[in-house]
Order: structure tokens, then C-alpha cells, then sequence
């Protein structure tokens, strides 16, 4: 590659095909010889797709920051949401995100600087760095430092529900992932290998 692109996975809702489609590309790239960065943000090795990634190639590299938490802000979950959630869900105010959040994510934002700028990886996925944003555990300047630290050959992949505006207007491609039908939606839960 002569030159590397920002592109967005972004869309509404989980269970969107985002993050699979960002490792799609980053099977294609290993095919074609490239060497891969998935860095994962808000997760950590319990999904179905790190019993076979580590394994894969010497070539691709899989990192996860954090544990698997889902957070929300005050308001967002009707108590009935809350209790189904139980304990796996994190509530804070909006703009008041715990510290140890902030920590993880900021541990993640400087692999990922040190990732796009090191000349190592060819493709640097950052999956989930947009729930991040959405959140407020990252902050678009760290993302915008991102972008500008990527070396010309690095392609950069941020993926994640709710992309804000300035990182589609910064971005090369974007693509929105819109749910016409889903299954979810007949109480179906998140089903080991296909979307776990």
C-alpha cells in the first residue's frame, strides 16, 4: 500500500456485523501479507473470535483493553434493562465516567498512538474506540492525535455505534451499519459464534 486511509464501522445498535467486518479486512490483509494491529477497546479476550485469532499468524496481533463491561449513563436503561443487566452493567452521570474507565482507555489510546506511528503494523484496528468516545472515556482530541500521528502507509480502522460527526468528517471511508431486521428484537440472546 502506497497509502493507508482512515475508515469508520459505525451504526446503531450492537450486533451490527461492525467489529466482524473489521476482522474480515484484517484476514484479508494477512493474506496479502500485511502485518495487523486489533486493538480492542471496552473488551477483553471472552468472545469467540480470540480462541482462533491468537493462532492465526505471526502477523496479526490482538490486544484487548479492559474488561468486558457495558456502561450506560444515568437515564439511558429503563429499570427493567437495569435488572436484566444486573452487576455486567456500569451507570455514571454523564461527563463523570469512573477513573479506572479513564485509566484503561487512556492506556489504550497510547498503544494505539504508539501502533500508527511505530511503522510495525500496516492496518491498526481500533475496535470500539467509537462506544468510547460516546461515552466520554475517550475524547475526540486523543482520537484526532491518533489521526494525525498514523504514519502515510497505515490504514486505521475505528469501529463502534455512535461516530461522532468530527470523526466522520475526518475520516476517508465510512461506513453505517443499519439494522433492517433483527432478531434481537423476539428476545434472542447474543448466540456463542455468532455474535459471542
Amino acid at each position: 500500500m502506497s497509502r493507508g486511509y482512515v475508515q469508520v464501522y459505525t451504526g446503531n445498535g450492537k450486533g451490527k456485523g461492525k467489529t466482524t467486518a473489521a476482522i474480515g479486512l484484517a484476514i484479508r490483509s494477512l493474506g496479502a501479507g500485511k502485518r495487523v494491529l486489533l486493538l480492542q477497546f471496552m473488551k477483553n479476550k471472552t468472545y469467540s473470535e480470540h480462541a482462533v485469532l491468537a493462532g492465526l499468524s505471526p502477523d496479526l496481533t490482538v490486544e484487548t483493553m479492559g474488561k468486558p463491561f457495558f456502561v450506560a449513563h444515568e437515564g439511558m436503561l429503563s429499570a427493567a434493562q437495569l435488572a436484566k443487566w444486573g452487576e455486567d452493567v456500569v451507570v455514571f452521570p454523564p461527563g463523570q465516567p469512573p477513573r479506572d474507565y479513564l485509566d484503561t482507555m487512556r492506556r489504550g489510546v497510547d498503544r494505539a498512538k504508539q501502533a500508527v506511528g511505530s511503522g510495525e503494523y500496516d492496518l491498526v484496528i481500533l475496535d470500539e474506540i467509537n462506544v468510547a468516545l460516546f461515552f466520554g472515556l475517550a475524547t475526540w482530541e486523543q482520537v484526532q492525535a491518533i489521526i494525525r500521528g498514523k504514519r502515510e502507509t497505515v490504514e486505521l480502522v475505528l469501529t463502534g455505534r455512535g461516530a461522532p460527526p468530527e470523526l466522520l468528517q475526518a475520516a476517508d471511508l465510512v461506513t453505517e451499519m443499519r439494522e433492517v431486521k433483527h432478531y434481537y428484537h423476539d428476545g434472542v440472546e447474543a448466540r456463542l459464534g455468532i455474535e459471542n
